[in-house]
């Protein structure tokens, strides 16, 4: 069964994500409301068909510019939270 989470951004031009997983944890689909598109798409491409953990792991703490976040960071945040949901 797919399980769907919505997560409001915070410190991004990204305002909105929305992340589709199946049951084995991984992404099945990604999408951002806001941001530059070309960035987004390559990163919802690179994610698709990757597990949580992984992305967690490789994306947590990514900043753009002098921000202390960025949307590759928020997207693992948001996995953080879709996890906690799931489990």
């Amino acid at each position: 069964m797919e399980k769907v989470v919505q997560y409001r951004t915070s410190g991004t031009c990204c305002k909105l994500m929305q992340v589709k997983i199946d049951e084995n944890e991984t992404i099945v689909d990604v999408d951002f409301l806001g941001g530059c598109p070309g960035n987004l798409l390559g990163i919802k491409t690179l994610v698709k068909g990757m597990k949580i953990d992984e992305v967690i792991s490789q994306f947590s703490g990514i900043k753009c510019g002098d921000k202390s976040t960025s949307c590759p960071d928020q997207l693992a945040k948001c996995l953080c939270e879709l996890k906690t949901k799931v489990s």
